[in-house]
């Protein structure tokens, strides 16, 4: 059951006793007979401390003692950290589309600028770990346990509890720190990072609203994180676009505010930060962290990856800087994400150029391509047999 995290997320063989258990492979047990047949190995199971219990209300179980099975590396690949995405949701909107990538070892993603298609390598020697961004893991916590035996992962989960009017269609932000709280408790402290960004100013956000709404999520946030990363939206002619049709649409006034005026508001945030045991830190916006001296995030962060895979027993994690854009500390990554294919309907996003043709992308979306943006196969033809009742919408749970 993808839609609470209580729910094991192993199917245990009928009448296996003891600690050690027969188990089915994550990657077979949920693909189609055409993909493949289905495959056994054995895990430990154990049982979660009954902190972890604020959140679920009952026990779970937990994997301990796994390793990172085929650790080799090809030399040639060096190290890789796989991002996903920051360009979409894929945890909310496409866990089985990465379900169906990891199982086949690889995965299409377009190049923005040039328009050429490239092969990303998904297979477990290729990869060092995985940074995962979302508003709603709940849909994704299969692949979070799966992902967690072979490899380290981040999740970046972004929680503004923002007004309908900037964010029509995300998640609670109540359901979205529950998440934390447990993804923090089920594979480490590092592993959880709040986000809140970007900070945008409207008629009904002002920066008041901003201290007081920060305060109340940090004070339920408070031991699931130890990072809080924040930035100012960023102006780009495809947000300028989006916040002007959601001001009209709703008469929500939007600005830019002056670089004092921001400094003021971070000083205010990291206040709050410090109380609730957490590091302010601030994404890509250099100028402004020289100006109020707050330290610069690295959201793609191999030393926390380091932590998180000596934490679950995986070998250790390495990558030089480099950034996707001046002032950008994040390690090297590939990201397999793709533009125009997240469906939250945020007002200030700068992935996304039109909202409802997003949303029909998504409808379209095939879970089994080898491109995120690929569309299904019936489509073109008209044909809906390969699509399940709803479509491949069950991915999204709202």
């Amino acid at each position: 059951d993808t839609n609470n995290f209580r729910h094991e997320i192993l199917a245990l063989s009928a009448g296996s006793t003891g600690p050690c258990g027969a188990v089915k492979n994550p990657y077979f047990s949920r693909l189609p007979a055409r993909k493949g047949g289905r495959g056994v190995f054995v895990a430990h199971i154990g049982r979660a401390p009954r902190r972890c219990n604020r959140y679920a209300g009952a026990n779970f179980p937990v994997i301990s003692g796994m390793k990172r099975p085929n650790a080799s590396r090809d030399a040639a690949h060096g190290p890789m950290i796989v991002s996903a995405s920051y360009k979409t949701d894929i945890p909310a909107f496409y866990a089985n589309w990465f379900r169906a990538r990891r199982e086949a070892g690889s995965c299409t993603v377009r190049n923005p600028w040039n328009g050429r298609d490239f092969t990303v390598s998904l297979a477990d020697r290729d990869v060092d770990g995985f940074v995962f961004w979302t508003r709603n893991a709940r849909p994704f916590a299969c692949e979070l346990a799966r992902t967690a035996r072979t490899h380290p992962f981040t999740v970046h989960c972004t929680i503004t509890g923002y007004p309908r009017a900037l964010e029509r269609a995300v998640a609670p932000a109540e359901g979205a720190i529950a998440d934390l709280h447990e993804i923090s408790c089920r594979f480490g402290p590092d592993c959880a990072v709040w986000r809140y960004d970007p900070v945008t100013i409207t008629d009904e956000t002002p920066p008041e609203w901003h201290v007081a709404n920060f305060r109340r999520l940090a004070g339920a946030l408070a031991g699931a994180t130890n990072e809080a990363v924040v930035s100012f939206a960023q102006i780009y002619a495809k947000t300028r676009r989006n916040l002007d049709r959601a001001a009209t649409a709703t008469g929500n006034g939007w600005r830019d505010p002056e670089p004092g005026e921001k400094a003021e508001l971070l000083e205010a945030l990291d206040v709050i930060s410090r109380e609730n045991a957490m590091k302010l830190t601030l994404c890509t916006q250099p100028d402004l962290a020289e100006t109020t001296g707050m330290a610069a995030a690295r959201c793609i962060d191999a030393a926390r990856l380091d932590r998180v895979a000596a934490h679950l027993g995986h070998p250790g994690v390495s990558a030089r800087t480099r950034g996707n854009r001046p002032g950008c500390l994040c390690a090297e990554a590939r990201d397999i994400g793709a533009y125009d294919t997240c469906p939250h309907g945020c007002a200030y996003c700068y992935a996304v150029t039109d909202h409802d043709s997003t949303r029909r992308r998504h409808r379209s979306h095939d879970p089994f391509a080898e491109s995120l943006t690929q569309p299904h196969a019936g489509e073109a033809e008209g044909a809906r047999s390969r699509r399940r009742p709803g479509g491949p919408a069950s991915e999204l749970t709202l």
